[in-house]
């Protein structure tokens, strides 16, 4: 089902269109919950610290390929919004051969430096067999994910946000079924819970692609659309690059702190790998409604109806407060229970760490609800750029911080919980000033 955002109602065809892309990235969200739950009931603190740190790391890894997907995306959407159907081929062309080689490129550079990657962000000596065992297996998904991903940016950028998440569920169901019986049945340990996920990332990647092959036009393609010009590359280049540099600056700070979070020990670190799932699970839907808004922005740009991208922007404004407001209230209320789920209650001192990052974090939700609309809002208008620098003010606070404050004996962790959602609200109020400098 396609949804054309550039006529008819604002705010329910953006629900609509947005909810198969929250329920599928909740979807694969439960790829890392199953890993995270089996592996911290069925292996300990010291495997779900492995486990933790590895998908920090990988994050970080796959926002390179997503930042570029979706920067393409972007681009895809306002082509279509346009009409242009012929540039928009030529620029599916162009993006896959560009994003495919930055896949092999990725994974086949980290493959050779993953020893002294995890040296440099100080994995403790207890910790280091397990996530060393999970890197060498997971690495191998990589290209998986620029598949899937490609694939599902496609399909969004033309309305359909619906059929990506049919492929997401069924490998979901196959990650946890494999998870129970490697893990569990086979005694692989950690190797097995990645094992697993490349897998069932495998089946999700496959389905996609021939899904779309079979059903999509666009890429019913021509030799004349086996080029691009240079100013048809200069833009993909730009678009695809500013958002992979928006999302890699992201996902790069996180993985500084989780360095500097590793340096506190394995307690922490495996308090942290379960509360930072948690988290990420809370504000997912604001993440995805994000994602959507740009989309809505990017059609409505390359149609050139400037008042429907303001009345857009004030209804996803109240759309994604009230969001945060209900993940907030949960959070903050079921915080213990939650930490419960992955680590033993017996395991206090990392249940306690856990809990006071959540209601840390959870109290400041509407803080990344609005920034994640503000990306959305500048990626669409075809301003990529200021999203990194948003993103460059939110990390380097958070980093920044985290590592002056501590140190502190008085703050210790508090210091870098609290740093996350400072560099929200700073990064929030930079971008409210841009936008009213060059309002739509």
């Amino acid at each position: 089902m396609r949804i054309d955002l550039t006529r008819g109602g604002i705010t329910r065809p953006m629900l609509l269109f947005a909810g198969p892309m929250i329920a599928g990235d909740l979807l694969q969200q439960c790829y890392n919950i199953a890993d995270t739950l089996i592996v911290g009931r069925a292996l300990g603190p010291t495997a779900l610290a492995a486990v933790g740190f590895s998908f920090t790391l990988m994050t970080f890894l796959t926002s390179v390929l997503l930042g570029l997907c979706m920067g393409s995306g972007a681009l895809w959407s306002m082509l279509h919004g346009a009409g242009e159907t012929d540039g928009l081929k030529r620029c599916l062309f162009a993006s896959f051969l560009l994003i495919g080689g930055a896949a092999v490129a990725l994974n086949v550079g980290v493959l050779v430096f993953l020893e002294p990657i995890m040296t440099l962000l100080r994995i403790p000596p207890e910790a280091w067999a397990d996530t060393w065992a999970y890197l060498r297996v997971v690495l191998f998904g990589v290209c998986f994910t620029f598949l899937y991903n490609y694939f599902a940016c496609l399909l969004r950028s033309v309305g359909n946000s619906a059929a990506p998440l049919v492929f997401l569920a069924a490998s979901t169901v196959l990650n946890i079924g494999l998870d129970l019986w490697f893990v569990l049945g086979l005694h692989w340990g950690v190797a097995g819970a990645a094992g697993a996920t490349v897998l069932a990332q495998g089946v999700s990647a496959a389905g996609i692609a021939f899904y779309c092959w079979r059903t999509v036009d666009l890429l019913r393609l021509e030799r004349r659309h086996l080029t691009a010009s240079r100013g048809e590359l200069k833009r993909i280049v730009s678009y695809s690059a500013l958002t992979c540099v928006q999302q890699s600056v992201m996902n790069f700070g996180i993985l500084m702190v989780q360095g500097l979070v590793n340096s506190f020990g394995v307690h922490v670190m495996a308090a942290f790998a379960a509360a930072v799932k948690i988290d990420a699970f809370a504000y997912l839907p604001v993440q995805d409604f994000g994602n959507a808004f740009s989309t809505f922005v990017a059609q409505n740009t390359g149609a050139q109806k400037a008042e429907r991208i303001r009345r857009g922007c004030r209804s996803a404004l109240w759309v994604s407060v009230c969001f945060c407001m209900v993940s907030s209230l949960l959070v903050c209320l079921f915080a213990a229970p939650l930490m419960g789920l992955f680590v033993d209650p017996a395991e206090t001192e990392i249940v306690a760490v856990g809990v006071e990052y959540l209601r840390i974090e959870g109290m400041c939700y509407c803080g990344i609800g609005i920034l994640f609309l503000l990306y959305g809002l500048f990626r669409g208008l075809g301003r990529p750029g200021v999203s990194v620098v948003l993103t460059v003010i939110s990390l380097g606070t958070r980093v920044a911080l985290a590592y002056l404050l501590s140190p502190i004996p008085a703050i210790g962790l508090k210091g870098i919980w609290w740093a996350v959602p400072i560099g929200w609200v700073l990064a929030d109020l930079a971008g409210l000033f841009f936008y009213r400098r060059k309002p739509v």
